[in-house]
């Protein structure tokens, strides 16, 4: 009997590493695939394909439900935050009078985070801080010139950018560091008119672009071509290029890998 009881430990042990592998692989395949229909669902709204992308969505949703069912890779507030997002979606892509722009901000918000939550993949996020530091540089320079107009419109797309990359940043950096820089950011909104007047209110962009630099380079020590973001801001379409550009990026790492195999 003593001799069964053992032999039984041994086979769970011998077989439990290998079911741990299996269901991890597992729920790693299911992540791939919701963020390859979040990026799908983004290539809809670019091309207007409202009611395709709606219908994509409704599938993101079997998936997403059909995979959280089945693992435990995903924490409760991962769950919360994706259910956001996608809701926003939802409701952007189906609101006649959303503008072209917010649909797309809203479908780029998705795929950002559900590649953040991806395994094994540099999250695109990482990649943002080219341009919300050099939106930040304008905004700085609209109050030297005291330009209102450039200034409301810059800060503006920073906040575009900010929203845009807001649920994958909770899930990387501390809480407090959250919460200071998000305290900071709606201070500086909420009082645009002492902000281009008074000192106090330089200082807190100032504060404010330091705290995105120290976010930005604790998590990466890439740096993005300064033309290249300027070009990106110069045009309005700096979401749209924004995403282009870090997938061109992981396109040709995924070709040097092919022609450089690790021996």
């Amino acid at each position: 009997m003593k001799w069964r009881v053992v032999a039984i430990i041994l086979v769970i042990a011998l077989i439990f590493p290998y079911m741990i592998v299996a269901e991890t692989e597992n729920d790693d395949g299911m992540m791939n695939q919701l963020d390859l229909l979040s990026d799908e669902v983004l290539h809809l709204v670019k091309a207007q394909k409202y009611e395709d992308a709606s219908r994509m969505l409704n599938y993101f949703t079997d998936q997403f439900v059909l995979a959280t069912s089945t693992s435990t890779a995903m924490t409760r507030e991962s769950l919360r935050t994706v259910t956001s997002v996608h809701q926003e979606v939802v409701e952007e892509i189906n609101k006649e009078q959303s503008s072209y722009e917010t649909k797309v901000q809203k479908a780029t918000k998705l795929r950002i985070l559900m590649d953040a939550l991806s395994p094994a993949k540099e999250p695109m996020w990482h990649e943002m801080k080219g341009p919300m530091l050099s939106t930040l540089g304008e905004v700085r320079e609209s109050i030297e010139a005291g330009d209102s107009e450039s200034f409301h419109t810059q800060y503006n797309t920073f906040l575009s950018l900010y929203d845009t990359i807001y649920p994958s940043l909770k899930l990387e950096v501390e809480p407090a560091t959250i919460q200071q820089l998000h305290t900071r950011i709606q201070y500086i909104d909420q009082y645009r008119r002492d902000v281009m007047v008074k000192e106090e209110g330089k200082r807190e962009l100032e504060l404010l672009n330091s705290e995105l630099e120290d976010i930005f380079d604790t998590i990466t020590d890439d740096e993005a071509d300064p033309s290249l973001w300027w070009v990106i801001i110069s045009t309005g379409s700096i979401i749209i290029l924004t995403l282009s550009y870090v997938g061109f990026k992981k396109y040709k790492g995924g070709k040097k890998k092919e022609k450089n195999p690790e021996s």
